[in-house]
């Protein structure tokens, strides 16, 4: 099979620094190969037309060709339906390809830093551990204490912006594992010929593999999509993490046997146990996410367990073994011809335990074990303390290096995930809870009055109902539907608790939360299943976190928990929740309702004033944040945006959501998925151990500046988006909204409602919207409005404002996150490809005057970033990304143009198959390429 010329075949790019050459020669390896494939699969004319549109496209981007436009204009609209399919998918599979060379290349760089001594990196873990002692002379104290207090933990959410079919990325995973063995080992010639053979099918594969579902996901479909990642990175990598902090101390104290460091890194989870506004997450459903979440910990056990037995042949014959592992052995089974090897005995015996366990919990368990049955571990604990007893005789008896590696890592792997794998949390919207407390207070007091009666009325009654011991509610005739559900639900978690534990069900979130009525009403609903148990000592079984999400429920967060924590019943539920509470903050909603600037003002000054709320009244504080993957929804690099938070709000303990398509992109691949979370972990230890305040008495002269920005910053975008004629229908005709329905990329409604008004939407599907335009609006939309003002402002009062604002940017990590975050969402936007969808607004008027405000604000808020920063260019200082973006591009905008011109043709009434699946494919390939677009 003769190659294509490798020229053609593959991406032109600029000349590049000679530490990428490796990058570029692997993004025209994989890209010949792609090339090849798509000319045997579809022909010639297929190759050269994909070349010649790419081409077209980057004359287009970069503005050297005034004929590139109507060029591209009329490549596009020759394109059949039936040649428009083959097309969009090269492109998404180049730009696939070129993320996967990407990935290798970034792991490639890392390790050749490691190699050669470099000094490390910001938020390496090694750095932060290093930190610390150093500014402790070197007494670990500090951090022992801060393992056994903090809380880190990154929780999945099923949101429709993963895109990615299993299938493609399981074909992902091989062609990065493929060219990762060319990188890192010497082939032979033969083994060369194999790997490259193994690519083009691979390669073959993928191109032969449906990139879309033929139906809408499930929430169980959700569930086996989440718990993929346990498999692909967080079982493996999570003790990896653990055994890194403690061989570190070890050397870096000289000590040989350091205390086992606390466990306090955990993977949460909301998928299969979130109900906001999906009404597919039933009492089954939850029932059937935490099965499953306990069968993958226990197959990992089992497995673990025989491929540790398979290699204990110590005999004792030779080595000395403790009385704990003598009773052990006394119980195991005994083996044909190895009597005398009694760890390999002892592992048989807990493989067989840990096989019925599974069974006793009802999983199907695939690997056989030809140990007669066994009694089952009755918890967790059981199981952990065989491990100790077999790991304490092995370092007794001079086998200290066996009782690490494998076995060390299943010990930590057995204390964090447990039998139950991950914490599933709860959430329903305030509204639902309102609605079933309502029906329950008639169903007890035969009034139906709950809605007339006010707030003070409302707070007595539910305090009066959960101060007293209540029967368990059994049975809900004469209930709603809806009622009954929620119901069935709440009486669900009991049954998780008793079967798996409290730890498999940790947490229930309120969304929207207005007021303390919210969480009384929640702990009224516990109250009704046993959840909560009322007396002189009550005791509550779940977390209730309120989630404040609006700008206008920021405002009031520290003044609704004040008066919550003034309620001694309250108190008391906390007490038996260890003194902790929980309060989640939503980026999502509140960027949404009053724009990037303001939203994450809001956001920082809530967080100062629930650290003195709670300080006030020596409650322990645990933030979860609520972000999204893009910057509009609160993403953005974590290390940064964690020495963002305003001093004493981290204090060992956070939480961070993980969402659509951000979940593969961070922890699909292990290494990369391993080194997130690392930087999550030197991030939260650094804050919490380390001063990074460098505001001082500037606080006094920074925040006046910055709630100016955020005023002027919210009146402009609430002006634009809520307040303009026309604005809706720009925002449904020029972006993908309504053809977003049909991807079945997700199992909730975009909608709260059955409406398509703006503020009924829900955020996911909003920024979804303006990323696939390449507008990207809500993630810096206002900036440039606030700040041309506030210059002008200050000019005319004699005072510099420019200088101010660029000493904040200096010596402020909030500004300077903020300002770093906003630069990357203008690397991404394109307002040369935002103008075509702009062309889809069908009222001339409307389109050219909304687009005009948009355009006029993006120059506008670039002019006063460069202004701020000193820079003169995009990305200046994170070179890294602006070369990720430089080789996404020429694959990425292709698909844009592709998808504008599919959508012109869907709306004009060309609704045949082939359309609609070429459109969804073009969504399909954005997502994946931009990696953060939801």
């Amino acid at each position: 099979m003769k190659a294509a010329d490798p020229e053609k075949n593959s991406i032109s790019d600029d000349a590049v620094d000679d530490k990428d050459l490796p990058l570029r020669e692997d993004i025209r390896f994989l890209g010949r190969m792609l090339g090849d494939t798509l000319r045997e699969q579809e022909g010639d004319d297929a190759f050269e037309l994909v070349e010649n549109i790419r081409q077209t496209a980057i004359r287009f981007h970069r503005d050297e060709d005034p004929t590139a436009r109507q060029q591209l204009e009329v490549l596009l609209r020759r394109l059949s339906d039936d040649d428009s399919l083959p097309v969009v998918r090269a492109f998404s599979y180049f730009s696939l390809l070129s993320n996967i060379a990407e990935d290798v290349h970034h792991n490639r760089r890392r390790r050749a830093h490691l190699r050669a001594g470099s000094p490390l990196q910001e938020g390496s873990l090694t750095l932060a551990l290093e930190r610390v002692l150093t500014s402790n002379n070197n007494d670990p104290a500090i951090l022992f204490d801060f393992f056994k207090k903090a809380v880190v933990s990154p929780v999945l959410t099923a949101h429709p912006t993963e895109v990615q079919r299993r299938s493609i990325l399981d074909c992902q995973l091989t062609i990065e594992r493929l060219l990762r063995e060319r990188t890192q080992t010497e082939l032979t010639p033969n083994e060369v010929r194999h790997n490259e053979e193994n690519l083009r099918a691979t390669i073959e594969i993928l191109w032969q593999t449906r990139m879309l579902r033929p139906s809408r996901l499930s929430v169980n479909d959700e569930i086996e999509n989440g718990l993929a990642f346990y498999s692909y990175t967080f079982l493996t990598e999570i003790p990896y993490i653990y055994a890194k902090i403690e061989d570190f101390l070890e050397h870096r104290l000289n000590q040989s046997d350091i205390p086992a460091v606390s466990s306090f890194l955990r993977i949460g989870s909301w998928i299969g146990g979130d109900r906001d506004g999906n009404p597919f997450v039933t009492h089954d459903v939850m029932l059937r996410a935490v099965e499953r979440q306990s069968s993958v910990a226990l197959d990992y056990y089992i497995d673990a367990a025989q491929k540790i037995g398979r290699s204990m042949s110590l005999t004792e014959r030779l080595v000395k073994v403790s009385d704990g592992v003598k009773k052990l052995v006394a119980t195991a089974p005994d083996i044909p011809n190895r009597s005398d090897e009694p760890y390999r005995r002892i592992f048989l015996s807990i493989g067989a335990r840990l096989v019925a366990t599974a069974q006793q919990f009802g999983h199907q368990i695939l690997q056989s074990n030809s140990a007669k049955k066994r009694e089952p571990y009755s918890d967790c604990a059981e199981f952990l303390q065989d491990l100790d007893t077999i790991i304490a005789s092995l370092k007794q008896h001079k086998s200290a290096w066996i009782a690490r590696g494998a076995l060390r890592n299943l010990r930590r792997a057995a204390d964090v995930f447990g039998f139950h794998l991950t914490p599933l949390d709860m959430r329903q919207h305030s509204k639902i809870h309102e609605q079933v407390v309502s029906e329950l207070f008639e169903h007890h007091t035969g009034n139906s009055g709950y809605a007339q009666l006010d707030e003070k009325q409302r707070i007595e009654w539910l305090l009066n109902e959960i101060s007293q011991p209540r029967p368990i509610l059994s049975s809900y005739g004469g209930f709603s539907e809806l009622a009954q559900s929620e119901l069935h639900i709440l009486h669900c978690a009991t049954d998780i608790h008793r079967r798996f534990g409290r730890a498999a069900l940790p947490n229930y979130i309120i969304s929207m939360t207005t007021s303390i009525i919210n969480v009384l009403e929640v702990a009224y609903l516990l109250q009704q299943v046993g959840l909560l148990q009322s007396g002189e000592t009550p005791q509550l079984h779940l977390n209730i976190i309120p989630l404040f999400e609006t700008i206008s429920d920021l405002r009031i967060c520290g003044e609704i928990m004040d008066r919550l924590f003034s309620i001694p019943c309250y108190r008391k539920l906390l007490v038996s929740r260890g003194n902790v509470q929980e309060v989640m903050l939503g980026y999502s909603d509140s960027n949404k309702d009053g724009g990037f600037i303001t939203s994450n003002w809001e956001i920082y000054k809530a967080e100062i004033e629930l650290t003195k709320i709670f300080a006030k009244h020596q409650v322990k504080l645990r933030l979860f944040h609520g972000r999204g993957g893009t910057v509009g929804r609160g993403g953005g690099p974590s290390y940064q945006s964690i020495l963002a938070q305003p001093p004493g709000s981290v204090n060992g303990q956070i939480r961070v959501t993980e969402q659509g398509e951000v979940i593969s992109s961070k922890y699909a691949e292990p290494e990369i998925g391993r080194r997130n979370l690392e930087t999550l972990v030197a991030a939260t230890m650094e804050a919490t151990l380390l001063s990074h305040d460098s505001l001082g008495a500037n606080s006094d002269r920074y925040y006046p500046v910055m709630e100016k920005l955020a005023s002027a910053s919210f009146a402009a975008y609430r002006n634009l988006v809520y307040e303009t004629p026309g604005f809706k229908q720009f925002f449904l005709e020029s972006t993908p909204i309504r053809e977003m329905a049909g991807l079945h990329i997700g199992s909730r409604p975009p909608s709260r409602k059955n409406s398509d008004a703006i503020e009924d939407l829900r955020a996911i599907p909003w920024v979804f919207s303006w990323s696939l335009s390449r507008m990207m609006l809500p993630g810096w939309y206002g900036f440039g409005h606030a700040v041309e003002d506030f210059v002008t402002q200050s000019s005319e009062t004699d005072h510099s404002g420019l200088a101010l604002l660029q000493e904040m940017y200096r010596q402020w990590p909030f500004m300077r996150s903020l300002l770093s975050n906003m630069d990357m969402v203008l690397a991404k936007t394109d307002m040369g490809i935002a103008s075509r969808y702009a062309e889809l607004v069908e009222d001339v008027t409307v389109r050219q005057q909304i687009f005009k405000r948009i355009q006029e604000e993006r120059g506008r808020s670039q002019k006063w970033l460069f202004a701020i920063t000193g820079h003169i260019e995009l990305l200046q200082d994170n070179p890294t990304l602006s070369r990720s973006i430089r080789n996404r591009t020429p694959y990425i905008d292709p698909l844009n143009h592709l998808q504008v011109e599919l959508l012109r043709r869907f709306r004009s009434g060309e609704d045949s198959e082939e359309v609609k699946r070429s459109i969804h494919l073009t969504i399909n390939g954005v997502t994946a390429g931009l990696r953060n677009s939801g």
